[in-house]
């Protein structure tokens, strides 16, 4: 044990100082602490990658810079999708990049899950109607898990959906099966 007088002395000793004494902080407390903390991270931490097309894609970097930062959720941009268990879709798809949409998707490892961000992801958006060229919502070529309304959502929106997803996420007993 350490002399310093801030770490107290062990149970059993007598005091080194005339105040009363003070027991030795429990070890096991610490490493429960670390243990939850790992466990934490293994089971909620979402690498994502982002598919940015259109103007959610300057909220969703909004939400990834300081003010708002991802990283103190256990959401981690990732440039690859073979080092990612998220796709963050935002903005319009077009059928000409439906393609890569799929594509990328099929390359990330299992689990994997999607958020679609806006109105655009989500349903087409106001191009749908007088386009012939947009996809009428991303859950017609991927699985979504999350959808997050809004045009665009705010930053504050798509934490509250990866929030959502982690909870999501937690609540399955075998995180290999998708829910």
């Amino acid at each position: 044990m350490s002399p310093d007088p801030a770490h107290g002395t062990p149970p059993g000793t007598p005091a080194a100082s005339a105040g009363p004494a003070v027991s030795a902080p429990e070890a096991h407390v610490m490493v429960g602490n670390a243990d939850l903390f790992v466990n934490w991270s293994r089971k909620s931490s979402l690498w994502y990658l982002l598919f940015a097309t259109a103007c959610c894609g300057i909220e969703l970097m909004q939400a990834g810079a300081s003010r708002y930062d991802m990283d103190r959720f256990g959401a981690v941009f990732r440039a690859t999708p073979r080092q990612s268990d998220l796709m963050l879709v935002a903005g319009t798809i077009t059928h000409k990049m439906a393609e890569r949409v799929k594509r990328l998707y099929d390359q990330m490892p299992e689990p994997k899950y999607v958020i679609a961000m806006g109105s655009c992801a989500n349903t087409g958006g106001p191009f749908y109607k007088d386009s012939y060229c947009v996809v009428k919502g991303v859950d017609l070529l991927i699985p979504v898990d999350v959808y997050i309304p809004g045009c665009p959502p705010r930053p504050e929106a798509l934490i509250d959906g990866i929030l959502r997803l982690q909870k999501i996420i937690m609540k399955k007993k075998n995180y290999g099966v998708k829910a």
